[in-house]
Formats: C-alpha cells, structure tokens, sequence
C-alpha cells in the first residue's frame, strides 16, 4: 500500500460505519494520511497492503501485519474494507494470503487480532481464514456511550487452516 491509494484510503476513513467497525475514534487531515502511505513502505516492523479489485484495481480495503514481537515471533493484523465490501469473500481471502505470507515468508509462529463483539461477520471470516477465539476483553471500545467488548482471535503457524489460491501479497 502506498500513496497511490490515498483516495481510497481517505474515502474510507470518512465512513462512520467503518470507524465504528474498526473503533476509529481519531480524526486524520488529508495531510497526516499521505504522509503515512509515503512512510509505510519503508517500515522494517510492519507490512501493509491494500486489498484491490483484481477487475479493475477498484481500491476495497486495507490489511496490515504490525505490532512484530520480535523475539516471540508474533505479529498483529488489522483489517478494513470499504463500505459494500464486507460479505463478498474479499476479506477472507486478503486474510488468508497475508496468512501464508505471514507463516511461510515472514516466518512468524502467532498472529493475532481483535475484534468487537458488535461485528460477528468479522469474526466468522477470520474463523475461516483459521483464527481461534482465545478470550474476550470487556469494556475496551466506548463509542456513542455505550461500552462494547472485544474478542481475542489468533492463529498459530501449526494451527490447521485453509490455504490461499491468491497470489502472495507484496510488500
């Protein structure tokens, strides 16, 4: 991902649903998000990519391997899709290619992630991309009010889990 996606992106980032959906409470200028689609590229500790219509390069979303724990060999991974881009498969299979990157590439043992309660589609794709739920967290979102949970999900490099037919993601 870089700043050639900066109109996506910044579309993206305007969509109250996705903010909620992400627990995106921050406000960004135009400014703030190019300059860190330029800085990303270059970052030994995380990796970005932007998820796209293989049809015509449509920008649809975002996923991001970040937080490296190093030493255990463990990393984070985050993603987002732009509105009317949830429920068509795209998630799914960002999530396992960035998988297969992340365990055969990168050489990482654990990725994990959370998600808020409020989103069980979220949940079932990363289910079937082989995440586990490891527990639940109370009270970590507080949006409109009202407090929301999050449930912990990780996969593990001997987990066993589908594999992608997308081509690897690259950096």
């Amino acid at each position: 991902m870089g700043p050639e996606h900066l109109k996506g992106v910044w579309a993206a980032l305007g969509d109250e649903e996705s903010n909620r959906l992400t627990g995106t409470h921050a406000t960004f200028t135009r400014e703030q998000v190019a300059a860190h689609l330029e800085r990303i590229g270059a970052a030994d500790d995380r990796a970005d990519w932007a998820i796209t219509s293989s049809d015509d390069g449509t920008y649809l979303g975002e996923v991001v391997l970040n937080e490296l724990d190093d030493e255990n060999a463990c990393m984070n991974v985050r993603i987002a899709l732009v509105p009317g881009a949830p429920g068509r498969g795209y998630g799914t299979e960002a999530m396992t290619a960035v998988l297969d990157h992340a365990f055969g590439a990168v050489g990482l043992h654990r990725v994990e992630l959370s998600v808020y309660a409020f989103n069980p589609r979220a949940q079932r794709s990363y289910e079937k991309a082989g995440f586990v739920v490891e527990g639940r967290q109370r009270h970590t979102l507080l949006w409109d009010g009202t407090w929301h949970d999050s449930v912990l999900m990780a996969v593990l490099a001997t987990d066993p889990r589908p594999s992608s037919d997308a081509p690897a993601p690259t950096s």
